[in-house]
Order: structure tokens, then sequence, then C-alpha cells
């Protein structure tokens, strides 16, 4: 019988004071926000008018799989430029979550593709006042691979120790959701209880999991596909836990400001994305090439094949931002003590994306009531 997700808390609306409050670690790499510009990889403008006479917009993303649609959407030529014309993109490459949102807030970068833990909580430190999600980017992509000779089963979990990729994150949430709704006892802020949870950074785990400190980690891609590289075994595939196998993983993100002041700047990169992943659906060999020449120039290192197959198999490029499911991870991190008092309503304005979509003949995304009110 497949697992099924735990009861929920009730209070649909409320996340996220405790998870704010958290120290948050950014390394001081580049511009300061635990990120690195990438001249090289920034596209050259196609030419042509500049949208809304703007000289440049400047956006970040990861070097992760997960990060399809800018990896190869954001390529020299590719669906995004093409779209803004004669304004230039300027990227930074960014390794965490909190980081991207710290260079939203100081205005490093207009727009961001990130996860919907770290885009909770900059909308709520800032009171609601500086972001908005509008668009979506991927869906899935996330696993709990373990040791099969430590861990043999869901029920085999109590006295291990599994790695998340940082405290209060998406997956960090989901790990300590699920093992609250098998009875383990774990403290949310140490990691120590019942089953231990090591809060490790992405590209340590695979080591550490190849010397033998962790029995299993709920990772997303590519290192859940690292891991099975390295003879573990998916012990759950996170898709299983959410209705119709669809959850975020990646949203794309705006300042309000810029929002406000150039919106057809925003629906340009809206239409370009959502081009790009048309394109990533119908040409999914080539969207691989692509992402791994962005890996290759953002990180250092290609993805062997096998690899990369395996990660690009368990992610879903989507347009929608699917709302309903970020406002479910709230009422988890609320559930397991990470989040508490924080109000989501506005967090989204899908109008510039459903514009778009209308416009490309597609079905429009609703914002689960989560949307920007626009009453007096």
């Amino acid at each position: 019988m497949p697992p099924v997700r735990p009861a929920r808390s009730r209070h649909a609306r409320r996340a996220l004071t405790a998870l704010v409050a958290l120290p948050v670690l950014l390394a001081a790499v580049g511009c300061g926000y635990g990120s690195k510009a990438v001249e090289s990889g920034d596209p050259e403008p196609v030419g042509g008018k500049k949208v809304d006479g703007l000289d440049e917009v400047k956006v970040g993303y990861f070097p992760n799989v997960t990060h399809a649609t800018p990896l190869v959407g954001l390529r020299s030529g590719g669906p995004i430029p093409k779209e803004l014309g004669g304004t230039r993109l300027r990227t930074q490459v960014f390794n965490a979550g909190p980081s991207a949102i710290e260079a939203l807030n100081a205005k490093a970068v207009d727009m961001a593709w990130v996860g919907p833990s770290p885009s909770v909580n900059g909308y709520v430190k800032s009171k609601g006042r500086n972001l908005r999600i509008v668009g979506g980017a991927t869906s899935g992509g996330v696993s709990l691979v373990v040791d099969p000779e430590k861990v043999t089963s869901l029920e085999d979990l109590k006295g291990k120790k599994i790695a998340t990729p940082q405290l209060g994150n998406t997956q960090d949430v989901a790990l300590l959701h699920y093992l609250k709704g098998k009875g383990i006892e774990v403290d949310h802020e140490t990691g120590e209880g019942e089953t231990s949870v090591l809060r490790q950074d992405n590209r340590e785990i695979p080591t550490t999991f190849q010397q033998g400190g962790i029995d299993g980690a709920w990772v997303p891609e590519p290192t859940a596909s690292k891991l099975r590289s390295e003879g573990g075994k998916t012990l759950l595939d996170e898709k299983k836990l959410w209705k119709g196998g669809e959850f975020v993983t990646t949203n794309l993100v705006v300042r309000q400001d810029f929002l406000e002041d150039h919106p057809d700047a925003v629906e340009a990169v809206l239409r370009g994305s959502v081009k790009t992943n048309a394109w990533i659906r119908e040409h999914p060999g080539p969207a691989k090439k692509y992402i791994n020449d962005a890996l290759q120039r953002d990180a250092g290192k290609r993805l062997p094949d096998k690899v990369l197959d395996a990660a690009f198999a368990r992610i879903d490029v989507t347009d929608d931002p699917l709302a309903a499911t970020l406002r479910e991870q709230a009422d988890d991190a609320a559930s397991v003590g990470l989040l508490e008092n924080a109000d989501l309503a506005g967090i989204y304005d899908l109008d510039p994306l459903n514009r778009v979509l209308r416009s490309e003949g597609r079905p429009t995304v609703t914002d689960a009531g989560l949307g920007r009110d626009e009453s007096p």
C-alpha cells in the first residue's frame, strides 16, 4: 500500500515566524549573497526594441536540474532573451534559496527561480510587501534515498540518520512532517530525536553518504540520482505523497516594485518561460544537453549521462506554480513547529502568467485563494 500523507494542521493560512527567526548562514561569495555572477553565462540581447525601455533585467537561479527552465531558457538565443529583445539579461547563480531571497530584497536581482519555502520566508519577512510568486517552473524531483544495507523499509527509519539540504528548507519540512506522521519524534531545531536529521549542503551529501556518515537523505535532483549512483535505493519518491503526484519544487519570484514598475518585462520573462517549458517537453534530449552545458558553466562539472537521465526523468516542468501545494507545505511546517503566525494571502500575482497562457492557447492556473487582493 502506498504511503498516505498524514493529517495536517487546520490552520491553513498560518505559518511562519519561527523559521524567519532561524539563523541563516550565507556563503560570502561574489556579491555577498551566497552567489556568483556568471558573466560568461549572460546571453547576448537578440536586438530590437528594449522592453519597458530597460537596459537590463537581472535574474537569479540555481545550477540544479530542478531549475531546468532557466538553465534551458536563458541560453543565448533562447526563448527568454528573444522575448526581451534589446534588453540585456544579467544572470546570478545562487547556492541556496535564502541567499536568492536576500538578493531580491537588496535589489541585486529583479526576479529569481527559487523553491517554495524560501519564497514563503521572503514574503513573510517583508510582511507581504516585497515579493510575489508569478509563475511555476518544476514539480517533483524529490526522493528519500537510503543505504539499502542499513534501511530496509519505511518502517525502519527510527534510529537512523537522514540528511536534508538545510534547516527549514522544503525537503527538511517534508522529512520532519513525514516522520511525525510515523510517530517518530525529532527536535525541529537540533535535528536530534528518535531519528537524527543532519542538515548538510546538497553538494556535500553524496560524499557523506559514500563515507557512511548518513543512512539516507531526503533530497532534490540531481542529488538523489547521485546517491543512487553510489549504491543508494529510492525508498520513497515524494510524488507518492501528493494528490496527482504534483507538488511545487521551483517558483518564479519577482520583487513587487519591479512588477509594478515594469510589468511588460515581467510578462516577457514569463512568456519566454512558458515557451521554454513547452520546448523542454517536446525536446527532452536537446534540453538535457543544454542543462548539462549550463551545469558545466555554472557549477564547474557536468553530470554523467546516467545520472542526468535519471534526474531529468523525475522532474516535471510546469507553468503552474501549484499554489495549493505551497499552502500545504506551509501547513506541514507549522505542524512540526518550524512555522507559525503567517498569512500567505497575496503571495501570488498570476495575472501576467494567465495573460501569457491565454495568448498561447493554454489553460490558465489558479492561486488557490492566495492571490493579490485588489479591493480598496
